[in-house]
């Protein structure tokens, strides 16, 4: 913040890199209509949820970004952490905060807030209380997502490519209704990494939509436990290869 410009221009380009992806999503229906029967404003409200919790924790998890913890691990800054009196979780989780971020949540915010006004929900208190709890939930499973990755710079050194595919590539996934997926994907992120319950379940709640793999309806409220077990999962991980951490040598 002590360069009020740069960190301007840094939100601005980052709320604008969002805007061109969604403005491209939204040329794509204004030329087929729907996808697999999903109009632009309910895809929206897909898109919106998940890019402000993503966000938000690439925000509040940026110093378990595994490309940016690899790079401590590689020099052996990594190791400076360890001889602190303080939690290495807690160091790790505040070394690194980037408020740029707070472009692609304003801009997923805006995004969200068009998808309200053109579906004129039918809101409930159930809902209501609900939704802050679908967000937080998508937050601890991505940084859960996160925090494996760091964990496994632990023995590769370098950030895994493949763990993009879950993070960053699970964020673009999720910002699309799940069937129009190929079964064995579907199946793969269903049963391994829970990410239908986190945005395309409850999203089928919000709108009243029918689910069209006729799942029981307490599918639509398990995101608040999908989300927790990664992040369980993850910090046991953490905890793991901690205690079987060995320095670079660097």
């Amino acid at each position: 913040m002590q360069y009020r410009t740069a960190f301007l221009f840094d939100v601005l380009a980052t709320a604008f890199i969002t805007t061109i992806e969604f403005g491209s999503l939204a040329l794509i229906f204004q030329r087929f209509q729907n996808i697999a029967g999903w109009t632009l404003a309910e895809v929206a409200f897909l898109y919106g949820m998940i890019a402000v919790a993503f966000g938000t924790m690439d925000m509040l998890f940026s110093g378990f970004d595994p490309q940016f913890f690899g790079q401590q691990v590689r020099r052996g800054s990594f190791d400076q952490l360890l001889l602190r009196p303080v939690d290495i979780t807690v160091q790790v989780l505040g070394s690194e905060f980037i408020m740029r971020r707070l472009g692609r949540i304003f801009q997923g915010l805006a995004i969200f807030i068009f998808a309200l006004i053109m579906l004129k929900l039918q809101w409930t208190p159930e809902k209501v209380l609900y939704l802050p709890v679908v967000y937080i939930s998508q937050v601890l499973f991505f940084g859960g997502l996160f925090i494996i990755g760091a964990t496994i710079s632990f023995w590769t050194v370098e950030s895994l490519e493949a763990v993009n595919i879950f993070t960053y590539g699970g964020n673009e996934m999720m910002s699309y209704p799940m069937h129009i997926y190929p079964k064995w994907m579907v199946r793969f992120f269903t049963f391994i990494i829970p990410a239908i319950f986190m945005n395309y379940f409850p999203a089928l709640y919000f709108m009243d939509k029918p689910d069209p793999f006729n799942m029981p309806p307490i599918v639509h409220f398990l995101a608040p436990i999908a989300g927790l077990s990664v992040m369980l999962v993850a910090l046991v991980f953490w905890r793991y290869g901690i205690r079987h951490y060995q320095s670079t040598g660097t």
